[in-house]
């Protein structure tokens, strides 16, 4: 009697372990080889192709740009599960350089946010990669980095609350606030 008292908690115990473990498991994500899509430069990442359009592109002080912090508005956008800078995100980020350049006293708060899909762990971590990935780029430019903090807040302040693709693209970005 005991005994099968004994093989019925140790088959409870298994079975609850088998659950637990399906329940927890870490999203996985398909990681690309970087020589062929991406590549780090200086602690952000841009694919390949942009880089030598990024090399082309300096802060040049006869950028047209107007003295507003309109520009710090425009939101940085992600691809779904990446960190990585798009042709667009860098161009509108040299235009964040120049102006926070020109804007020596400003210092900003770089929010990095995610879509609703994954876990809270694993969105709170890639929202911080998404930060990173903008302040290094801007620190490249010459941006002071005390000038520069980033907070990574996931998929808990989204910008859109509905569902579908259209959403998720608007709510995978980086945003800045003025401190």
């Amino acid at each position: 009697m005991q005994n099968n008292l004994r093989i019925k908690l140790a088959v409870l115990l298994v079975s609850l372990l088998l659950v637990l473990s399906v329940s927890c498991q870490k999203k996985t994500v398909a990681v690309e080889n970087q020589s062929n899509s991406t590549a780090q430069q200086g602690g952000y990442e841009t694919s390949t192709a942009d880089q030598s359009d990024a090399a082309e592109k300096t802060l040049d002080s006869s950028a047209a740009i107007g003295n507003s912090d309109i520009v710090l508005q425009e939101n940085i956008f992600f691809e779904f599960d990446k960190a990585t800078l798009t042709p667009e995100a860098s161009e509108t980020l040299t235009k964040n350089g120049l102006w926070l350049r020109t804007n020596s006293d400003v210092a900003i708060t770089i929010e990095g946010h995610c879509d609703e899909r994954g876990t809270n762990g694993y969105n709170l971590a890639l929202g911080d990669r998404r930060a990173e990935s903008v302040k290094m780029f801007l620190a490249d430019l010459g941006i002071d980095q005390s000038r520069l903090t980033t907070i990574s807040y996931g998929e808990e302040r989204p910008l859109d609350r509905g569902h579908g693709e259209a959403v998720w693209a608007s709510n995978r970005r980086a945003h800045f606030l003025i401190r």
